[in-house]
């Protein structure tokens, strides 16, 4: 068998098979992940992992999955074995999100064509999100221009040269701009994916997807993209790493950096500096984005009243609670609440 060049053949999962008897609430949404030439397994996997599994026993209509072949069947991909899929450009029509996985550098006409399918795609409403590299395709067909977006920090600058209309933002692990979506390296690309399964059927199903993967459950887009000390260690490592721990439990209560840094047995400044380091963001805006999460949660699992709701989440009042959730989650605790908490439709 040496030598034989290894193949994957993708059946045909969208529409077909025992995932069409969970449909609890209506049509699924279809979800096309792009494979061309020399494209990169892993970051076309993670689609395939979140998306492409059915994980309709948590509850939820789960999503339909295509992979997409751009430039025709069957496409070898960067470390060599080959994937067969039964669907090809024109599939796209049926994508309610397309997920670019990595930079395309085929063919040009193959180009051109993967652009126009993008822009008719994003015409219609489709969401479409790119990992790494990906954010050049998007580029390239003008759905960034004017928009903020990331893409890999080595390539920060080669893009910003090339699309200087794009507002260019290299620190950040994702950028969700409600239909375009750009993430990082490799496992912003889970982040990113992870965002839009919170986004689609709340926290709680998307923490469960990451514990099936085990990652974290939740890193912010804001987040960099790469820290400087991921893993505490030294004196004072161990109450540091308990701080973090207590800051989890106690996000109801008045919480300040001095408290904190206290705590840990650390200065102020120290602390700041080693949980920026540690985390990619300051102390404060973390417990805000953790506490956005809490609240999250008790809009999608209980019946507490919304001011009730933004006392347990520490923010103190409701006007805090709103004000922070629509800039983070984009829209109100009580629509966010009836979009999670709707009764399934009566057959």
């Amino acid at each position: 068998m040496a030598g034989l060049p290894l193949s994957i053949m993708i059946l045909p999962l969208a529409g077909t098979g025992a995932c069409d008897k969970i449909l609890p609430m209506g049509r699924r949404h279809t979800v096309a992940a792009l494979a061309f030439e020399c494209v990169s397994p892993f970051e076309l996997s993670v689609a395939c992992e979140v998306f492409g599994f059915d994980r309709s026993d948590l509850g939820v209509p789960w999503y339909r999955f295509m992979m997409v072949a751009v430039e025709g069947r069957p496409v070898k991909s960067e470390v060599g074995f080959e994937i067969n899929t039964p669907y090809g450009l024109a599939d796209l029509r049926r994508a309610d999100t397309i997920v670019v996985p990595a930079r395309y550098k085929g063919p040009p006409e193959h180009q051109a064509a993967l652009h126009k399918a993008l822009r008719a795609a994003n015409r219609r409403g489709a969401r479409i999100m790119s990992f790494c590299t990906g954010a050049f395709v998007l580029a390239e067909a003008g759905l960034l221009d004017g928009r903020r977006a990331t893409t890999h920090w080595a390539h920060a600058e080669e893009f910003a040269a090339h699309f200087p209309t794009v507002k260019l933002d290299p620190g950040v692990l994702y950028v969700d701009e409600g239909d375009v979506l750009t993430s990082a390296g490799t496992a912003a690309g889970i982040d990113l994916c992870l965002h839009v399964v919170r986004n689609d059927f709340g926290a709680d199903v998307a923490n469960a997807v990451a514990r099936r993967m085990v990652v974290p459950p939740h890193r912010d887009g804001g987040q960099a993209q790469y820290v400087d000390d991921p893993m505490p260690d030294g004196p004072g490592a161990d109450l540091f790493g308990d701080t973090m721990a207590w800051l989890q439990q106690h996000l109801g209560e008045s919480l300040t950096v001095e408290d904190l840094a206290r705590r840990s047995a650390m200065s102020p400044r120290t602390f700041a500096r080693r949980f920026r380091a540690t985390t990619g963001t300051t102390p404060m805006q973390w417990v805000l984005r953790q506490r956005v999460l809490l609240a999250q949660r008790l809009l999608e699992t209980s019946d507490e009243p919304v001011d009730r709701v933004a006392e347990l989440a520490g923010f103190g009042s409701p006007a805090a609670l709103r004000q922070h959730f629509n800039r983070m989650v984009r829209t109100s605790p009580t629509a966010y609440r009836r979009t999670f908490r709707q009764e399934e439709p009566v057959a």
